[in-house]
This record gives structure tokens, C-alpha cells and sequence, in this order.
């Protein structure tokens, strides 16, 4: 496309001689005059980009630049380096993770209390009073008085009671780690993703610049052109559609990348660094059938599993609540004072459940849940694999396109070419012809980076459903 630029913008006497050998002879002689200005014309210097192109340079070809070459332009930033530094404070700054982190630790301190109920439980009380007494023919009787007591009891035999609660305990404490892991990496997920579409957008932009440099010049060009012969300035109206149509696709491009920036600050903050090139990243697609073993290790099914866990020793604990329980005693009080004395005591005491009308439904509801959370499991593992096996093609199928586009683009480079060749020396196309090949050429290559950056996006996706989207960026 550049070469486009450079032809039509440095040799607009050829195609003005091209327009005069067209003309009939009994035009000729007006166009000659023309042909004149348009000789002195071409003295001048060679046309810029100016503030249409945005960078001030001369017209360059740089649109049959390999499209990989322009995609592996980057800060010089590791992009591994950078997704994990992005992700580490994504995680520091969440607030739902901080939340998620404090419900957690207190799971496992409800966990570590119903573990503690097997454990002798030691209770000291005092008192101090003034009391008195008044009987028939005694004087009264009165005075202060002190009362200490001291008891201790545990239990001896529960049916295995107190186990099920600690284990019930256990498994939400472990379900809420799992929770507090699934989402982190959802949290990463996100902040990959958001990167890629910022870099997606950067070299989308990048690609459009190009475009509208290369109108510009070729607007800038015809104008020249249709200072000498005013029949071609239906050609410079197109250009100028085109030279703006590529202009808006900057600005809507812009758009999406400010407003991908904004989403991306709410997670890692308002000091973005400067976006490395992920081109060559989460470029291979993993085998469909070791992601979907990998399901099992996703902290999502592993928290399923976890409360199903829990909700079957719940369960067992509400069945065991029927049965005989037994425990010990100790005790001993002191009274000093107005009466003084001692007593103590020692001994065990057995609670035998006789009537509870409430006790079957209450077992019945126990069991119903964990039937029910372990089904939520399994829906999951089989969501996940089929959601898998769709990303899986998704991936395939981009990375596929991508190369496909990437061939396409080859010929799409050479037509423009021949078309441009074919309409400034010998007359063969017309402008139409070349700003169609032109647009085509950088419509393939924004698709390109489409591609690409979706076959990225769906191996992300994939590995997220499984050991963790970070897991391939270690």
C-alpha cells in the first residue's frame, strides 16, 4: 500500500500523461496546457502525510511489511513477565478477593471449634452475696457469704456425632479455600483477557494508521492530479470517503481501546505499563483430551466436590443425633461466710433420644442435599468438558484462520500492486479499483490480528477451566 503512496504521490505527471494519451485528439490541446502545469507541479515536493497521517513523514510502503514483523513490535517487555505482574496485582487489589480471603479463615475457625468439642470443657463460677434467716424463737441470722464452684465435663460416647460436625466443618473450610482459588482465577482470567484485547486494539489501531496515511497521500495526490484535469475529481471524492471511513475506524478503535483500559485499571490500577507484544503467547492449543482430565483439578469442581463432602457428614451427624449420648462430670463448690461448706460431685450422665417428630425429615433434608450437591458436581465436570470441546475448535479453528488469512494476504499484497501498476501506467483500472484492492489488503489485515488474538483468548479460556490460566505462563 505504501508503494501506492509512493507512485501516485512522486509521479503525478505519468498519470496525468497517462489521462492526456486517452484523451482525443481535438482535447489534446487543452490538456497539454495542462500536462504543463502539472509538469511544474511536480517540481514540487514530495507530498507528506501531514496531520491527516498523523506522523509528519513521507509516503512509505510500509503496509507490505510482513504482518507478523508489525505484530512483533512491543516495549521489549518479557509478555509472560508482564501477565504475571498484571495478575499479582489484580489479586492485591481486589477487594472481593480480600473478602473471599477473611470468609475463608473463618470457615477454617468454625472448623477448628467443632474439632474442639471432644475436648473436656472446664467452667469456674463465684459469687458473693448477704443473706439471712429468721426462724421461730432464733434470732436472726445474717451475714455476707462467698461461693466458689469448679466443674468439668466431656463426652464419653456421641455415635460418632461431634466427628461428623468437625468433618462437615472441615469440608466448608476447604470448600471456601477452593472458593477463595476459583476466584483468583477467574480475577486472572479477566486480566489476561483485558490485556490481550488492549494489545488486540494497539495493533488494530497500528494497522488502521496505515491505512489512513495511505489515503492521505493518495487524496493529496489527486489533488494534484485534478488541478490539471478536472474529469477526475469524482476520484478524489472516493478517496476522501475512504481517507475518512479509515479515519473513523481509528477513532472507533480508539474508543474500544480507552474503554478496555478503563476496565483493565479497575483491576491492576491507574499506572498501566506499557503493553508488550503477545503475538507469539498462548499461540499452541492444548490436546482436548488432557484438558478435559484436567477438569478434576479446576478449583471449581474441587469446591463442589468439597461442599458435597460436607453436606454427606452433616448428614451422618443429624442420623447420629438419634442415638444414645454419654459424658462425664466433675464438679466441686465451696461456701465460706455466713455458712459455711462443700460439695462436690462426680459421675456421667447418659441422654437416650426417645421421641423427636421432627428427627426423620430433619435426616431426609441432610441426605437430599448432598444428593443434590453431588449432581451440582457432575453437571459441572460434564458443562466444563463440553464448554472445553467447544473452546477447543473455537481455538483451533482462529489459529487456522489466521493462517489461512495470512496466505490470503500474500496475493491480496500483490493484486494491489498489479492494480496500482495497471491504473497509473497503463490505464487498465481505474481509482475505484485501487482503493477497493487497498481496502481489502487492510481489512485482511485487521482480520488477522482478530484471529490471532481469538485463538489467544480461547487457549486462555481452556486452561482456565482447568489447572489455572497461569498455568501455561509459568
Amino acid at each position: 500500500m505504501q508503494k501506492l503512496s509512493i507512485i501516485v504521490c512522486k509521479k503525478p505527471l505519468l498519470a496525468a500523461l497517462a489521462v492526456l494519451l486517452a484523451l482525443p485528439a481535438s482535447a489534446q490541446g487543452n490538456a497539454g496546457k495542462r500536462l504543463a502545469k502539472a509538469r511544474a507541479e511536480a517540481q514540487a515536493p514530495a507530498v507528506t502525510t501531514g496531520a491527516a497521517g498523523g506522523s509528519g513523514t513521507r509516503c512509505g510502503d510500509e503496509g507490505s511489511a510482513p504482518l507478523m514483523a508489525s505484530l512483533a513490535e512491543g516495549s521489549g517487555v518479557d509478555p509472560r513477565m508482564q501477565l504475571q505482574s498484571l495478575v499479582r496485582q489484580a489479586l492485591q487489589r481486589s477487594q472481593s478477593v480480600g473478602a473471599v480471603t477473611l470468609l475463608a479463615q473463618a470457615a477454617r475457625d468454625d472448623w477448628e471449634e467443632a474439632r474442639a468439642a471432644r475436648l473436656p470443657v472446664v467452667n469456674l463460677g463465684a459469687g458473693l452475696s448477704h443473706i439471712g434467716s429468721k426462724q421461730d424463737g432464733l434470732p436472726l441470722s445474717q451475714g455476707a457469704q462467698g461461693r466458689a464452684s469448679l466443674s468439668m465435663t466431656a463426652p464419653l460416647y456421641d455415635a460418632g456425632r461431634i466427628e461428623q460436625l468437625a468433618a462437615w466443618r472441615r469440608q466448608l473450610a476447604e470448600a471456601a479455600r477452593l472458593g477463595l482459588m476459583n476466584m483468583e482465577q477467574q480475577l486472572a482470567l479477566q486480566t489476561v483477557s483485558l490485556a490481550m484485547d488492549r494489545s488486540r486494539y494497539q495493533l488494530q489501531i497500528q494497522v488502521y494508521g496505515q491505512y489512513v496515511r495511505k489515503m492521505a497521500c493518495l487524496v493529496e495526490a489527486l489533488d494534484s492530479i485534478v488541478k490539471a484535469d478536472k474529469g477526475r475529481a469524482s476520484e478524489l471524492v472516493q478517496a476522501i470517503k475512504n481517507q475518512q471511513q479509515a479515519e473513523l475506524a481509528v477513532e472507533q478503535t480508539q474508543s474500544a481501546l480507552r474503554q478496555t483500559e478503563i476496565r483493565l485499571r479497575r483491576f491492576v490500577g491507574d499506572e498501566l505499563p506499557p503493553s508488550a507484544s503477545f503475538a507469539a503467547l498462548l499461540t499452541q492449543v492444548p490436546e482436548l483430551a488432557q484438558m478435559q482430565s484436567d477438569v478434576l483439578e479446576a478449583a471449581e469442581v474441587a469446591q463442589l466436590e468439597a461442599q458435597a463432602k460436607a453436606q454427606s457428614s452433616y448428614a451422618a451427624s443429624v442420623k447420629a443425633a438419634r442415638q444414645p449420648q454419654l459424658s462425664w462430670q466433675l464438679g466441686s463448690t465451696a461456701t465460706t461466710g455466713q455458712n459455711r461448706g462443700g460439695d462436690w460431685v462426680a459421675g456421667v450422665t447418659l441422654n437416650v433420644p426417645l421421641y423427636n417428630p421432627g428427627m426423620e425429615a430433619s435426616v431426609s433434608a441432610a441426605q437430599k442435599r448432598a444428593e443434590a450437591a453431588r449432581l451440582q458436581r457432575e453437571d459441572a465436570i460434564e458443562a466444563r468438558r463440553y464448554r472445553m470441546a467447544d473452546m477447543h475448535e473455537a481455538a483451533v479453528s482462529s489459529f487456522d484462520r489466521a493462517r489461512r488469512i495470512s496466505e490470503i494476504l500474500r496475493n491480496s499484497d500483490r493484486v494491489r500492486l498489479a492494480t496500482l501498476q495497471q491504473w497509473q501506467q497503463l490505464g487498465r483500472r481505474s481509482l475505484f479499483d485501487v482503493m477497493g484492492a487497498e481496502a481489502d489488503y487492510y481489512s485482511l489485515r485487521v482480520a488477522h490480528v482478530n484471529a490471532l488474538f481469538d485463538g489467544q483468548q480461547a487457549v486462555a479460556l481452556l486452561w482456565s477451566m482447568g489447572r489455572g490460566v497461569l498455568t501455561p505462563l509459568q
